[in-house]
């Protein structure tokens, strides 16, 4: 594909402190969460004007799908605003439970599992031709997923006692990933109970004639924009290795969860993986065969954007990094180094034992998206975690969509029908007036940035004056909130 859509569903985790006041069950928070997000769009399921999606799921957990992109630059700013909306949906709910008495404090984690050993996740998705063969491509992806977490991994302090890969017990480690313990399946079409790497849902919301959704969930959600860049840009270079028909060998895994959860707990990157030929490689030889192969395919076919050069950098440097055990070169820009060199460096200056409950704390605060709050918002300030975009940037994705995709009609239509106090509908595909069902606009080509179509629908809506304007009220101008 000469360009492609990317998304990522984020599912944050929510916790609510209340010393010395009646708690509060996640599922009340969540309602508190989405009180303005019901009060704007009369559901707790809605597309918002910079065309992602926001909705409650399974569990009470806030969920933010970003909108269609089709750069690296998009994406990461989307994903990005959606933690502001996130924070500003925080705000609006203390104030509306100080009104009820509730003077507890509301905290949004975008990590992957909670102390009770639920997990939820960073779903990615990528649009593929339908004429790549799925299980060709499942079988060459799942090798290259299970160990990119050398430089896609959150990072983890595992501080409580375990089984390690092999069932022994495991003292308490540093570890690459914290999703790696929560899968079960390489392919499947469940989501919670077996979680898979690779999920076959076949919702391509394109023309399924031309496309298909490839939906990974295997990954870590990412604080870092740097270690987002280096993710998805190098799962696209595979994506498109694998389209091209190059051949990255046969590195199909005798057992791709055993493999997950080895490489998680392996900083080395060195712990040899079974694989179905009956040989063994490490994460580390894995990845830079990869990395290799995604070298010489951009040097025979050229680079198809300009953050190309970027991503093998940071590749190149993340397998250094692992390879010499010096995480010095990549600690201001891969998530789980980010966090290693400061819980470390907390512990030594402290004189902590590695079980010290403390080193929970700050794992779970590096997740923490209140800025002045988060360890990741706070490094972050300080100069250490590097960035990919300006803070204009990722302000900007707040309210306006994707200008490549067609997240910019969606988001057309939105703004225009709420100034102009229209009731409407909308997902992925289709956008209609509720009282002019049969004038709907079909969205199915998710490159399309325009559409005479929507331009006559939009045509006939009523001018409003700026005091009509409905998108103006409220207590933010975000949209819902």
């Amino acid at each position: 594909m000469d360009r492609r859509i990317i998304g990522v569903e984020t599912e944050f985790g929510v916790h609510y402190s209340h010393p010395g006041s009646r708690p509060l069950t996640p599922e009340e928070v969540a309602r508190y969460l989405f009180r303005p997000v019901v009060e704007w769009g009369r559901s707790s399921n809605v597309f918002i004007p910079n065309g992602s999606r926001l909705y409650l799921d399974v569990g009470s957990h806030p969920e933010y799908a970003t909108a269609e992109c089709s750069t690296l630059d998009e994406l990461i700013a989307t994903d990005k605003a959606g933690e502001i909306i996130m924070q500003r949906l925080i705000d609006s709910a203390t104030a509306s439970m100080r009104e009820d008495g509730f003077e507890g404090t509301i905290y949004l984690y975008k990590n992957n599992a909670d102390s009770a050993g639920n997990s939820y996740g960073s779903h990615e998705n990528y649009l593929i031709p339908r004429t790549v063969e799925f299980r060709r491509l499942s079988e060459a992806l799942i090798p290259f997923l299970v160990t990119r977490q050398l430089y896609a991994g959150a990072g983890t302090w595992v501080t409580r006692p375990s089984e390690d890969a092999f069932g022994a017990a495991a003292q308490p480690h540093f570890a690459f990933s914290q999703r790696a313990d929560h899968v079960w399946e390489g392919v499947s079409s469940a989501t919670t109970r077996s979680r898979p790497i690779i999920n076959t849902r076949d919702e391509p919301h394109a023309d399924a004639a031309d496309y298909r959704r490839l939906h990974v969930i295997v990954g870590d959600s990412n604080m870092s924009e740097t270690t987002q860049l280096v993710r998805f840009g190098a799962t696209d270079l595979v994506l498109r290795m694998i389209e091209a028909g190059w051949s990255l060998g046969d590195h199909q895994m005798e057992n791709p969860i055993r493999s997950i959860r080895q490489v998680s707990h392996d900083l080395s990157g060195t712990a040899q993986l079974n694989l179905r030929s009956g040989r063994h490689r490490s994460a580390l030889q894995l990845q830079e065969h990869y990395l290799e192969q995604a070298t010489r395919f951009v040097a025979a076919h050229g680079p198809h954007h300009d953050r190309v050069a970027a991503v093998l950098d940071l590749w190149e440097r993340s397998l250094e990094a692992v390879r010499t055990q010096d995480f010095t070169g990549i600690d201001t820009e891969i998530d789980w180094a980010i966090k290693h060199r400061f819980l470390t460096r907390y512990r030594d200056r402290n004189g902590l034992a590695d079980d010290a409950p403390r080193l929970d704390q700050l794992d779970l605060s590096y997740h923490d998206i209140t800025p002045g709050r988060g360890l990741f918002a706070l490094l972050q300030s300080r100069g250490a975690a590097a960035r990919v975009l300006t803070d204009d940037q990722v302000q900007e994705a707040i309210d306006a969509p994707p200008s490549t995709t067609r997240a910019c009609l969606r988001g057309r239509f939105i703004t225009e029908a709420r100034a102009a106090g229209q009731e409407y509908s909308v997902d992925w595909t289709t956008l209609k007036f509720n009282d002019r069902p049969m004038m709907s606009v079909s969205t199915k080509d998710p490159f399309a940035t325009t559409s005479e179509r929507l331009d006559e629908l939009l045509a006939t809506l009523p001018q409003p004056s700026a005091a009509d304007d409905p998108t103006r009220s409220g207590p933010s101008s975000i949209r819902p909130v």
